[in-house]
């Protein structure tokens, strides 16, 4: 008798393991990102892309202020990956132990000055302290916002920076600051190029490209947090950023890319 007892038991034991595991592979994964709002509409495409591939897991994308962002994580916020557009905050978490990996650059942003108004994109920076045109001017606020930062360089860079003060409005990010030109509570700004050639603001005024010696390089770079170390979905994203198809989504709205 006990043989015959033995072996269902053991056919028993054998298909709840093949079930385990296949509850197992088939839990959905989720992923939550936190990204700088100039990648708002290169990435809201690449994640649609992504969640087509990924049907069953679930994926959060929150955009804001690098800087912000920075500072939440090391307050525990619970972020898997942190796209940063600038370098130094993902370092700096990788060097307090916050990043499961290096900083892994993955563009170089763009800034350009942008109005409803075509002739004032069209003005020497020199010229926008003087000019009756422009009340009000637009940039990120320097203090957590690298494009902020950026900008106020190409100002100082043309001599201006101090006499624009007055003009000055600050947006909590880049996304915010396209708010108040595209609103027309600010003649003109400089914003980011990655959202100009957006869906949103395509076609509307007209941007002059700033040169990129005039400020910093704006390095941009990402890194999976110390949270998402065993998140096989953020090692997942982070590997298809080097895809072709990422690459080319990158490249049309602007971004200069590593290697090119």
């Amino acid at each position: 008798m006990k043989p015959r007892i033995v072996k269902p038991l053991l056919r028993v034991l054998a298909l709840l393991t093949l079930f385990a595991g296949f509850t197992y592979r088939t839990e959905a994964g989720e992923l939550t990102i936190a990204a700088a709002a100039d990648l708002k509409y290169a990435l809201e495409e690449m994640g649609g892309a992504f969640r087509a591939e990924h049907p069953n897991d679930k994926m959060d994308i929150i955009f804001g202020s690098s800087g912000k962002f920075h500072t939440q994580i090391q307050n525990g916020a619970p972020f898997d990956l942190f796209f940063s557009a600038d370098i130094a905050y993902p370092r700096e978490l990788r060097d307090k132990g916050l990043a499961a990996t290096p900083p892994k650059l993955y563009a170089i942003g763009r800034i350009v000055l942008w109005s409803l108004k075509p002739e004032l994109a069209k003005l020497p920076l020199k010229s926008l302290p003087t000019s009756p045109a422009i009340r009000k001017f637009a940039i990120a606020n320097p203090d957590h916002a690298p494009y902020g930062r950026r900008a106020q360089e190409a100002l100082q860079h043309e001599g201006v920076w101090d006499a624009m003060k007055p003009k000055l409005v600050l947006g909590e990010n880049i996304a915010h600051t396209s708010q108040y030109v595209d609103s027309g509570a600010a003649e003109a700004g400089i914003v980011a190029l990655s959202l100009v050639k957006g869906p949103a603001l395509t076609g509307k005024g007209a941007w002059t490209l700033i040169p990129s010696e005039w400020h910093a390089p704006l390095e941009q770079a990402y890194v999976i947090t110390a949270r998402a170390r065993d998140n096989p979905l953020a090692a997942a994203f982070a590997n298809y950023m080097e895809t072709p198809a990422a690459r080319a989504v990158m490249r049309r709205y602007g971004f200069v890319l590593p290697g090119e």
